[in-house]
């Protein structure tokens, strides 16, 4: 009876181990936001060039996402979720030594690489794994790294108010997350394969390290799979219609989360400390997963999705409204209605996706349209710095808005005609 416990506990290793290391790359590029001032203060550089290199940060997690949904439908997922995370450790510890800001940038590219295989590949990896329950299964994933979001701007409060190890306070976050990293690396190489080989709910190629499965053909009977296969897609209008609502919900989120922690200091009567503070709430209402998750198993996705990102919305235009008025309660409040639609809309956008792909081709053709969402969420943080310098936070934050309002109603449009 014990042992029959802890085998059904234990098939949920492989969610626990992909969640904590999504949990970590979220960790890491959210540490950056709350940063920037401090940042630009130490190296001397303007807003437009923080938010370019966060730019260069998202447009490689974004151009990794394709060629990592290839190597997974290739090679197996446990192998590149194990090489972005030792990836990912490199470029986490480069920042530990005192350095110019290129190496910085260059560091953040390097990050941006290793965690870029993270959401795609374990999107498939846990979908395959467990089928029946995709919906709550990646809302659970989703929420744990949603938490690295809330995590890292008050890990840069504390550490702010320790004594300096490394130099730098801000530098002891990077010496952890690297090592951590390190360390997930290890226990998903070593622990994930032995609960999913033979698993008849999960894929056999999932087993790191298998000779017999690494030149095994793929689902579709060829050794390779051309890149038309993985767009081919794209011919549907509805399936195209819902990644332009990825993209607009991509660009205004990306936006939004990279300058929220400055725009609430600058914008408001709020000081930089309860700004961070705010920003930490967004992602502790990430939990609205489970919920948004679970509700798109039994209700179907695209409902669920038309009033999440009606909820996003609705809190973007509200922090705008009462940027000037407002206090820390009421903007708190918008600040949580942006967080509810937000990740409350994640996972279904993924359960969505998984559903309407073909199994065989569900890690490349997924990784197109990471890539896709991933680069139009990139670009954001520089046109928002940009415009925050040239005409103003507001109008950038705006622009944002409507983005969001965009993605909200050709949603709607899509339920209808799916109804």
């Amino acid at each position: 009876m014990v042992s029959r416990r802890l085998g059904g506990v234990g098939r949920f290793e492989p969610l626990v181990l992909a969640a904590l290391v999504w949990f970590l790359g979220k960790f890491l590029r959210y540490a950056f936001p709350p940063l920037f001032g401090t940042l630009g203060e130490t190296f001397g550089v303007s807003r437009t060039v923080l938010g370019t290199a966060f730019t260069g940060f998202m447009l490689v997690y974004a151009a990794a996402q394709f060629p990592t949904g290839v190597l997974a439908d290739r090679r197996g997922s446990v192998r590149v979720l194990v090489g972005g995370s030792l990836v990912t450790a490199a470029g986490a510890l480069v920042l530990v030594v005192d350095s110019p800001f290129a190496v910085l940038a260059a560091a953040m590219l390097l990050i941006g690489a290793g965690t870029g295989a993270y959401k795609t590949v374990g999107v498939r990896l846990l979908s395959r794994t467990y089928p029946a329950q995709t919906g709550r299964v990646l809302g659970v994933f989703d929420t744990f790294g949603t938490f690295g979001g809330v995590a890292a701007p008050a890990a840069v409060v504390v550490v702010a108010a320790l004594p300096p190890v490394l130099g730098a306070p801000w530098r002891t976050l990077f010496l952890a997350g690297g090592l951590a990293s390190a360390g997930l690396a290890v226990a998903v190489a070593v622990r994930v394969p032995r609960y999913l080989t033979g698993d008849a709910t999960g894929d056999e190629r999932y087993a790191a390290g298998s000779e017999a499965t690494a030149g095994r053909a793929d689902d579709d009977g060829s050794e390779t799979t051309s890149f038309r296969t993985y767009v081919s897609l794209f011919r549907k209008p509805r399936f195209t219609a819902f990644v332009v609502v990825t993209l607009l919900f991509s660009f205004a989120y990306n936006g939004a989360v990279a300058f929220l922690p400055l725009y609430l200091a600058s914008e408001t009567a709020l000081s930089v400390a309860l700004s961070n503070l705010l920003f930490s709430a967004l992602f502790v209402v990430s939990l609205i997963q489970l919920v948004t998750g679970e509700a798109s198993d039994r209700v179907g996705a695209l409902p669920v999705i038309v009033l999440t990102i009606s909820v996003a919305t609705a809190g973007m235009v509200a922090i705008l409204a009462l940027s000037a008025t407002g206090g820390p309660l009421v903007l708190g409040a918008a600040v949580v209605a942006l967080g509810l639609g937000a990740h409350g809309y994640r996972p279904v956008r993924g359960a969505y996706l998984m559903a309407v792909i073909p199994d065989a081709i569900s890690g490349g053709s997924f990784g197109v349209v990471r890539t896709l969402l991933m680069g139009a969420g990139a670009v954001s943080p520089a046109v928002v710095g940009y415009l925050s310098e040239t005409v103003g936070f507001r109008a950038a934050f705006s622009l944002l808005a409507a983005s969001l309002g965009a993605a909200a109603a050709l949603s709607a449009v899509l339920w209808i005609v799916d109804r």
